[in-house]
């Protein structure tokens, strides 16, 4: 309902003395769905430019205030900064920036179609003069961003008039749209109610279809359907003849009737049960062609047709008419939850008006509205309507004497102009009975049970009463919103039916961030509860997985597929991959996280929409951390101090994990956290090797050693040790054993099928190949110590002596210059060769020029002397995956940092290289000669060159 206050204005006050030109533009627009960099709701964000406005604060824009708050007068009840009422108008004639104006205007033009959103903020783009960031609140996304459109051209129109813009009719149009999206008052109630016990809810198409609740826990409604509502039971109360014979073989008071198809045959049938007669649909709703107090056959003929149009099967039912009051029962899980009486639409003279006149100054009640988008319904004015009248002796142009009632319908129905009273506590008993028998007869569960009775509160068996329909989703408006008596909460035994005192809504949910690791935690994480029983959906950069199985095969770390996950119905636990991109796209895709874990924040997408640096990098990632509720937990790396920092923003528990030695200070701090009753992971050493431990207050528990699990191979992918900690904890933290965590980490590996394009190990003719998703400098850090380790072990096992280390690498097109180079430069200081590919995404980048930057940065380095002796480029990902295969050796390491890791370990698989007669290794470690495959022609490295350069 629309608040008096948001009415317009027949006038707007225009500044009165010369002003800047309107220069207030929206640069971009972007809606965060979920929590988000600036907020932990949903938000919408406007850049916006305000030009030689940058300049013109509102106190130098003579008039601008007063017009402003003319125009939308509930301006003057915001507080901004100011924390009291009024607080915005003081800023206004203080002086303050017109992007903060929009802010506001944008959430008092939402509060004209009813949503009451009140946080925002303004805050200029570092760097750049006169752009700001404009961030507010929305219930409707459509309506939010219409709401920012609309107060930019306001803002503009009272510093310079434009006369093709007409505010008032603009307002009324976005209030409308604003109506046409919303919710139905039967589908709000229950939201409302749902939201009021913290049941998560999603919108599922742009009508009443709504989900409440996540993955296995979630239930369905449209309107006032459910997901447990009969489809028989609604075929029934469609069908009007079968519904009152079911109910007339139970004992229930019914009218007679029957079904007929011709207007003869409804004649002959109203002429054998007596006059007068009801003729209406056999399956219509909504009053829709029901045609009451008929008492004779020419007024039984013309009914007919009437309802004849509106029934679907062709079918219209004839039964004897009840006299009485129209009343609604309203059942709800076999219970009474409400009555009501409906009254007909009518006008009551005042002895001035014309009958016209009275209609118009009733459909003027801002209660009503088109169809079943208010509380109340505009009265309309047909032909049934002007005859109806005219049986009472009026026309349309008359005036009806003051107190005259004059009605426009004969049935009671909300949805032709009817009015409610709530009758709720005053029905009889036997009545109560009577109705609630009904429904449980047709099966609903939630039905509106029709009475025609002289009055409620005597038993209608004695009063000649009786039940005319059953209506399967019956609207909840009449006994929400009576036009008298009180509301009835109906939505509360809904909510309770659908989720029982003790039911969970929600499925736990652990989200994972970090530069480096994320899919594999992700991936550990999710079987050691599949390991439990569970059926988990994951999504990651690889895809979306439910219960093991692939779904989709895209990269799916943003936050709409984690609402795919969340609308499944057969998971029960979730584990989502949050990646930097999707939370400054979108925002998170969920209301919260139970457990939010930060693996590491390292120089990585710097340059991209807005982050700059690696602290700005930490800001988005912190976001995760942000959506933890009290009773959830973080899982924060203590060896980073950026994520370490990120506990401040914790409004649960905390638990660490960390690589340090004890002793340390980090280690030193962790353990303080423990003794005071906290969790965390750490590593302990000792001769037997490395242990991973669990500590919780003063408690602490082994875990598993690290060279016992395989994806640590050994102990030597410390990248993985770090991962497994981190899984452990988010699993502990979420509520699994530790025997559950340690039969899911010792059976977890890093083959293809597991956790495929991560550290998997493939033996090619001798050789063996490591197929990664390294693609960074950070990353290519920890996979160049685990080359090293595994290079030493595999050559002090070979009997020729050393062996050659071969990487393939890569890295996106989006990263700076000087993260390319740098990745060459760590490459250059673990491989003996360097073979330097591209992706077939290049994002921007003209082909070979990634290329070219890693190559340059290989160079620097063997310039300084770094392992690396050769570099070569090879753009395409198989052509180079063939060319390190061919210039190897039965014995040698190959690393190749994949991009599309399916096609690549498709090629591995079919490759059957064997090593040349020719080949052999130099007793004094020098790089080994290698002769080439004769059958293997090398990639160009480029369109003009026959083969890849040799440095």
């Amino acid at each position: 309902m629309s608040d008096p206050d948001l009415t317009p204005q027949p006038e707007l006050a225009p500044p009165t003395e010369p002003t800047p030109a309107p220069d207030l533009t929206i640069v971009s627009s972007r809606v965060y769905r979920g929590p988000n960099l600036w907020h932990y709701e949903p938000a919408i964000q406007l850049v916006v430019d305000l030009g030689v406005l940058e300049d013109f604060p509102t106190n130098l824009l003579p008039g601008f205030p007063d017009a402003l708050l003319s125009a939308l007068p509930g301006l003057a009840n915001h507080s901004c900064s100011r924390g009291k009422r009024g607080g915005f108008a003081e800023r206004l004639h203080e002086g303050t920036w017109v992007g903060h104006v929009a802010e506001h205007v944008a959430l008092q033009l939402q509060q004209a179609v009813g949503h009451d959103m009140r946080r925002g903020k303004t805050r200029q783009v570092p760097g750049v003069r006169g752009r700001y960031n404009v961030i507010y609140a929305y219930y409707d996304e459509s309506v939010g961003l219409a709401a920012g459109e609309l107060a930019v051209r306001l803002v503009n129109h009272l510093i310079t008039p434009d006369p093709d813009f007409d505010f008032d009719a603009a307002l009324e149009r976005f209030i409308v749209r604003g109506e046409r999206t919303a919710f139905g008052p039967s589908t709000q109630a229950i939201v409302d109610e749902a939201v009021s016990r913290d049941i998560p809810y999603l919108r599922l198409n742009t009508a009443s279809l709504v989900q409440l609740g996540q993955g296995v826990h979630q239930q369905r409604i449209r309107a006032t359907m459910t997901s447990i509502t009969s489809s028989i039971a609604v075929d029934i109360a469609s069908n009007k003849e079968l519904t009152l014979n079911l109910l007339s073989a139970a004992g229930l008071p019914v009218p007679r009737s029957q079904s007929v198809r011709t207007a003869d045959d409804a004649v002959r049938l109203a002429e054998r049960i007596g006059y007068p007669v009801v003729l209406k649909p056999l399956d219509g709703n909504h009053g829709r062609g029901v045609m009451l107090d008929l008492r004779d056959a020419d007024a039984v003929r013309r009914a007919y047709v009437t309802a004849e149009e509106e029934s679907r099967g062709g079918a219209v039912i004839v039964e004897t008419h009840i006299t009485g009051r129209d009343y609604r029962c309203l059942v709800i899980g076999g219970r009474i939850a409400a009555i009501a009486e409906r009254v007909p639409a009518h006008v009551v003279g005042d002895g001035r008006a014309t009958v016209n006149e009275l209609v118009e100054r009733t459909n003027a009640d801002p209660r009503r509205g088109v169809g079943h988008e208010k509380v109340l319904t505009r009265i309309k004015v047909d032909q049934a309507a002007v005859d109806l009248v005219a049986t009472q002796g009026f026309g349309m142009a008359d005036v009806p004497p003051e107190g005259t009632t004059v009605r426009l319908t004969l049935t009671g129905n909300m949805s032709t102009g009817g009015i409610s009273i709530d009758r709720t506590f005053e029905a009889h008993p036997e009545n109560i009975e009577i109705a609630e028998e009904a429904a449980r007869v047709v099966g609903l569960d939630i039905a509106g049970i029709d009475f025609i009775a002289p009055d409620i509160t005597l038993p209608v068996r004695e009063t000649g009463g009786a039940i005319c329909e059953v209506n399967a989703a019956p609207g909840f408006r009449m006994h929400t919103h009576p036009t008298v008596g009180d509301p009835q909460y109906v939505a509360k035994p809904v909510v309770d039916m659908l989720f029982p005192p003790g039911t969970a809504s929600r499925i736990p949910i652990v989200a994972v961030t970090g530069t480096n690791g994320k899919t594999t935690t992700s991936r550990m994480i999710a079987h050691i509860f599949k390991g439990i029983g569970k059926k988990v959906g994951m999504t990651s950069t690889d895809g979306v997985v439910v219960d093991e199985r692939l779904i989709i095969r895209a990269d799916a770390s943003g936050p709409r597929s984690a609402r795919m996950v969340l609308q499944n119905p057969r998971v029960d636990f979730a584990v989502f991959e949050v990646a930097r991109g999707g939370i400054l796209r979108e925002g998170l895709g969920y209301e919260r996280n139970d457990v939010g874990v930060v693996l590491n924040v390292q120089p990585d997408h710097l340059g991209l929409r807005g982050i700059d640096t690696v602290e700005q990098l930490a800001e988005v990632k912190a976001v995760v951390v942000e959506a933890v509720p009290r009773n959830g937990f973080a899982v924060l790396n203590a060896d980073d101090p950026l994520v370490r920092a990120m506990r401040r923003r914790c409004s649960g528990r905390v638990v660490w994990f960390t690589l340090a030695e004890p002793g340390s200070e980090i280690r030193d701090s962790v353990e303080d956290h423990c003794r005071r009753g906290g969790r965390a992971v750490v590593l302990e050493h000792s001769d037997l090797g490395d242990m991973i431990v669990v500590r919780e207050g003063r408690r602490s528990m082994q875990l598993a050693w690290t060279h016992l699990l395989p994806s640590t191979f050994g102990g030597r992918a410390m990248m993985n040790v770090q991962n497994a900690m981190a899984a452990a904890a988010a699993a502990f933290a979420a509520g699994a054993s530790l025997h559950d965590i340690r039969a899911g980490l010792r059976s977890f590996s890093t083959n293809y099928y597991l956790s495929p394009g991560r550290l998997n190990e493939v033996g090619v003719d001798g050789r063996t190949v490591i197929v990664d998703y390294c693609h960074n400098a950070p990353g290519m850090l920890m996979l160049g110590d685990f080359v090293d380790k595994t290079g030493d072990q595999m050559a002090a096992n070979h009997d020729l002596g050393r062996i050659s280390r071969i990487g393939v690498v890569s890295t996106a097109g989006d990263r700076r210059d000087n993260d390319m180079r740098e990745l060459g430069e760590i490459a250059a200081r673990h491989f003996d060769v360097v073979i330097v590919r591209e992706d077939t995404n290049l994002r921007g980048r003209p082909r070979g020029e990634v290329a070219d930057l890693v190559a340059e940065g290989v160079r620097t380095a063997m310039a300084q002397g770094s392992r690396c002796k050769q570099v070569e480029i090879v753009l395409d990902e198989i052509e180079s995956t063939r060319h390190a295969l061919a210039r190897s050796n039965p014995g040698d390491l190959i690393v190749i940092c994949v991009d599309r890791h399916t096609e690549v370990m498709a090629e591995l698989e079919s490759s059957t290289h064997q090593a040349q007669p020719g080949a052999r290794r130099k007793a004094d470690g020098d790089l080994p000669n290698t002769v080439p495959d004769p059958d293997f022609a090398p990639s160009p490295a480029r369109e003009d060159t026959a083969e890849p350069p040799l440095v």
